[in-house]
Formats: C-alpha cells, structure tokens, sequence
C-alpha cells in the first residue's frame, strides 16, 4: 500500500520534512518513503491512499495512561491530590468488576487510536480491573500496549495513615508481584508482539524496600520493565525526607534508577536527583495536564533536558485530565514552560514532538521499531487532516501539528501496517457499543460506590 501526498514529519536523525510524500507499507513495516513521485513511479502497480492536505506524524507515544479511570471521567474535577485518590478514585476503583475493567480499556483504547496514539504505557492496573481483560482489548483493537501491573504491600499514601486505600483495591505481594510475573509469563509478547507486560509499582510509601528490591531484582533478571508514579506531590517530598532522603536517592537506594524504568510526575526534584536520573539513563514520564489540574506543580523539563534526561509525554487518567487526547498534551507541554520560565524559546514544538513520538519509544525500549518514520521500522503513523478553516494557513507542519491539531483532526491510523482509523473512524472496534456499554458500567461503579450525590457538579441540576 501507497500512502501518498502527504506532508511528512519523519522525526529520523536527520528529522528532515518530506513535502508531497509518501510511504509504502509491506506488511508490518515501513518499505519505502519519499517523494509521491518517485515511489508512484517505483511501485506502479500497488494500492494507493491519497492523503492531500494532510500531515503524517509517527505514532504517538503516551508514556502515562490508566486505562480503568478513564470509565470515571469527569467524577472527581477540581480536588487537590490526596483527597482527589483517597476520598473519590481509590473509593470508585475499588467497586470495580473485571466487566468494568474491559469496558474501560477499551473507552480507554478506542478515545487513544482515534486521537492518535498507537503505543501506551498502562501505569498500574489492579488485579480486581482484570488484567487478562485489558490485553484482549489491546489484542482486538490493534494499538500496541505496554501494560503495567500493580506491585504493592502497603495500603496508604506517603506517610500519613490517614490516607488509606479502599480495602477493594489492597493487594498484597503474592497478588501484586508474582501475579504481574505470571501475566508477563502469559501476555509478554502476544498480538504479534504488541503487548509487553511490565511492573507497574505504586509511589514509594506504598511498597516496603524489601519489595521493591524483589521486584528490581527480578526486572533486572527477566528483562521486566519498571514504571511508578515518584515525586509528584509535596507529601512524596514529605515522605522520602522522611527517610532521610531525595526522591532520586530514594530511588537509587532500591534499585530503581536503570534504563528500564520510567518515573512519572517527577515533579519535586532537587538538582542531585536531575544528576542521578542523567547518570542512571532513567526515563522520564511528563504530564503537564494532570500536574496542573491537581495542582501538584510543574516538572523541571528545561532542566532535565538540559541534563539530558530522556521525557516522554503521558495524558494521565481521564479524572486528572478528561482527556486521553495527546496531541491536545503536547500543547499544553509546549506552551506552560514558556510560562513559567519568561522564555518562549523553552520547550520548542519540536522537543514536544519528540516527546510524543521517538522519546516515547526509547522510554519503553522500542526506538528500533517505532517512534520515527523510518524504513525497516514498523509501520505506525498518523495522518493528521490540516484542510479545515481552523488549520489555514500554515507555514511549519511541527507547529500546524503541536500548537493548532487537536486528536478529532486525525484522519488515518496505521499501527504494526494496519490501518485502524480511516476517515476518523474506527475500523477494529464498535464504537457505539463501546460507548454505550461504557455509559452504563460508569453509572453502576457510582452508584456501588455511594458517590452518586458527590459526582454531579457545585450548581444544582433539576
């Protein structure tokens, strides 16, 4: 298959632009890119899908999503952190069945592809969700998931007992730990290798040292990936301080520092943790959206950047963000440094770019087979329609992309060759019946979880 007369942002080392491009796609992988002419004239006889006016990206990559709370979007706006997971998310999610689970994942997935997004990094899935549930809706659907399992033994946050877990969401070391061991044994590797199982570690407060050197122990030996929520509030400062340590030192202190891991937030960091994350070749998670709309502050991207760190960009859940839309992510990325640092040349459109595509994929260990329109890489891209009166004119397809696209402008997605998206449709899921079924599991979780007066908004509704 021809995708021709597109705009092409390639994001390869030489991050070189094809205008009036195309690529051929063989099978799962990118055969050939250029100009439209010379691979129309190289490949006469294949198919061709005519993408004029639009602008073909990588994939995109979001490095932070929990995929089971995007069933209660909008149920818990305008809460600060703690009380915003102790009193209405931890309390929701522990009414979950595994029916509730799959039908989240699969809001999660359809809202992700249609937006955009062909890789994700489920940050910690409970046992109670159904892990077995949300690799059937990766598998079915087509998007590539990297799946975090939860790993816990302590059921609190930070280091006040008062913040403690819904007794529905509590697991315990054999649950959490050797069952994310098993489901790797299970999943890693299935859907033509479009799963990848990982440990998905609650904040340090709520796991003992001795199982988080179990579990780096065993990531180191099985080649398990690592991802945890680390420094995102003041009370993570809180805690590791008391500890008698730096949210990095913590960290190191237990194994967690390697290439294998990505942390998320990262958003109350001294410079001796930016050191260490740099020496260590750790990844980082930003999610701009969510860090504001709990206000738990801004991560120090310039100066992780600057210390060359590896970010990658993450939308959060849907309560923390009402979106799992990622390009509307990279704006916000783009523009809230700018903001707070008196410079508009911090964070340029391009390094969000980059975030979202080829920094995704080396954050999960994928930047051989996708992030960058390459040929022998995978064939995951987006073709993003720039011919509405909201997109006119444009003169920089990186900034037509970052700072005017939102996820409803995409028009193709093509993920492992397979087009999944056309016409901004989807193609491998039932839309309306996930959306109806999605309706209903939310109203039902509500409801069990005794919230329903809590979730509707400040003004009275008649």
């Amino acid at each position: 298959m021809l995708y021709t007369h597109a705009t092409i942002i390639t994001v390869d080392p030489s991050r070189r632009i094809i205008t009036d491009g195309a690529i051929r796609v063989h099978g799962d992988l990118i055969a050939d890119l250029g100009k439209t002419e010379e691979l129309k004239r190289r490949y006469a006889d294949d198919e061709e899908y005519d993408l004029t006016g639009r602008i073909i990206i990588p994939g995109l990559i979001s490095t932070h999503v929990h995929t089971a709370q995007t069933l209660l979007r909008g149920a818990a706006d305008d809460l600060e952190l703690v009380s915003w997971l102790c009193e209405r998310i931890w309390v929701l999610q522990g009414n979950f069945t595994e029916a509730d689970g799959y039908a989240a994942a699969r809001l999660s997935i359809g809202e992700m592809l249609k937006t955009g997004t062909t890789c994700f990094l489920e940050s910690m899935f409970a046992d109670r969700y159904g892990f077995d549930g949300l690799c059937r809706a990766v598998e079915e659907s087509g998007i590539r998931g990297c799946l975090g399992k939860i790993v816990m033994d302590i059921a609190k946050y930070a280091q006040d007992d008062a913040w403690a877990m819904h007794p529905g969401l509590v697991e315990d070391r054999e649950m959490s730990l050797l069952g994310t061991v098993k489901m790797w044994e299970k999943w890693n590797g299935k859907a033509d290798d479009r799963i990848r199982v990982w440990f998905g570690a609650r904040t340090p407060g709520g796991v003992s040292d001795n199982l988080y050197k179990e579990m780096t122990e065993i990531s180191r030996t099985k080649g398990i990936p690592i991802t945890m929520h680390c420094a995102e509030v003041r009370a993570d400062r809180d805690f590791f301080a008391s500890v008698s340590h730096t949210p990095m030192s913590y960290c190191d202190s237990v194994g967690l520092l390697s290439p294998s891991t990505v942390l998320v937030h990262m958003v109350h960091l001294d410079d001796s943790d930016i050191k260490l994350l740099s020496e260590s070749g750790t990844h980082v998670a930003h999610c701009p959206t969510s860090n504001a709309k709990l206000a738990s502050g801004i991560c120090r991207v310039p100066d992780l950047q600057k210390a060359g760190v590896n970010i990658g960009l993450g939308t959060d859940g849907a309560p923390c963000n009402n979106s799992c839309d990622l390009i509307q992510e990279m704006k916000l990325a783009a523009i809230i440094h700018k903001s707070i640092s008196y410079d508009p040349r911090a964070v340029p459109a391009e390094s969000v770019l980059e975030m979202a595509t080829i920094n995704g994929a080396k954050a999960l260990g994928l930047q051989d087979r996708i992030g960058s329109l390459e040929i022998g890489k995978k064939a995951d891209f987006v073709a993003i329609d720039v011919r509405g009166i909201h997109s006119q004119p444009w003169f920089n397809p990186v900034s037509a992309v970052v700072y005017t696209a939102t996820g409803r402008d995409v028009d193709v997605v093509v993920v492992d060759g397979k087009m999944v998206v056309k016409g901004g449709e989807l193609l491998t899921m039932n839309e309306k019946e996930i959306i109806e079924e999605a309706v209903m599991r939310s109203r039902e979780v509500v409801e069990r979880a005794g919230l329903t007066e809590k979730v509707k908004g400040r003004w009275p509704q008649e």
